[in-house]
């Protein structure tokens, strides 16, 4: 009884995880964290 439960609570924050990354709203900020790496050290520096 008590797994159960717990795998329905797990389930559901997996979802409210996945909803969340996958909003729409996320995309800008996600798109700035995936150009981090590629940008010159010396640009983010000045």
């Amino acid at each position: 009884m008590i797994s159960g439960i717990v795998t329905a609570v797990l389930m559901i924050l997996f979802l409210a995880g996945w909803a969340w990354a996958w909003s729409p709203r996320r995309k800008a900020a996600f798109d700035e964290a995936a150009r981090l790496p590629l940008e010159n050290d010396e640009e983010s520096r000045a």
